[in-house]
């Protein structure tokens, strides 16, 4: 019988878990997954994680569907709820890369309130900070411009609202590249053409959970976790000529 994917976990104690969340995998147990149906349940991390460590994990903070990298579950609720504390009180540093249409600013501040729901609802703060990390063009063209330019950046989103990130680089016209929610089509299409190759993906939503750290609620140890660089990343970066130096 073929066993289920592991999770890559990077760090474990006895109160949380922090693992390399992989792209296309949901994060929230279905309600009723049991009639999801096999797929459902194999793209599952909590699931997944659950099984591999045999024991009951709690949900700290989100990732989009699209998204990879760093997360971290807590192996209790009521550690989950000190980790959460520290997320809403700005405690806990969250970095990320994405891959965005156009030349962005060296460094910048989006601050702007978006929906609580994507599709309506109440309207909340909501602030990215964002460092460009590299700018190249590609000899193409898909409008009145002889080549098509592109970003690298760093963003650290000091608040946490859903696909924030995504809809913060459209609303300065930088969408991000591969991202069907709120990108461009034009620019996603050439990506995926770029990548229909082996070691290459069809589909492929630049955002990368890149790190996360924070004070550990029990012991204030200082904890400082990073993801690792997938093959779609390093194809990109093989395309560009540049990879990024992080810590």
């Amino acid at each position: 019988m073929k066993k289920p994917n592991n999770i890559r976990i990077y760090y474990q104690d006895d109160h949380l878990v922090v693992i390399e969340k992989p792209a296309m995998f949901q994060v929230h147990t279905p309600v009723s997954y049991a009639q999801e149906g096999k797929t459902v349940r194999k793209n599952n991390v909590q699931l997944l994680l659950k099984k591999q460590l045999d024991k009951e994990i709690f949900t700290i903070h989100r990732l989009d569907r699209a998204t990879s990298g760093v997360m971290m579950f807590s192996l209790s609720s009521e550690f989950a709820s000190q980790i959460q504390k520290k997320f809403l009180a700005k405690e806990v540093k969250k970095t990320y890369v994405c891959l965005v249409r156009g030349w962005t600013e060296d460094s910048g501040i989006i601050d702007q309130a978006l929906s609580k729901n994507l599709d309506d609802g109440a309207m909340l703060d909501a602030v990215t900070e964002y460092e460009t990390l590299y700018r190249f063009e590609l000899p193409v063209s898909l409008g009145k411009y002889e080549k098509e330019r592109y970003s690298l950046v760093k963003v650290h989103p000091i608040t946490g609202r859903t696909h924030q990130i995504r809809r913060h680089f459209r609303s300065i016209s930088h969408p991000l590249i591969g991202d069907t929610v709120h990108g461009d089509g034009k620019h996603n299409r050439l990506w995926r053409g770029l990548f229909k190759k082996p070691g290459g993906d069809a589909n492929y939503l630049f955002l990368k959970a890149y790190s996360l750290e924070l004070k550990h609620p029990i012991t204030d140890e200082l904890l400082k976790f990073k993801t690792r660089w997938n093959k779609n990343w390093m194809n990109m970066f093989e395309l560009i000529g540049f990879c990024p130096v992080m810590y």
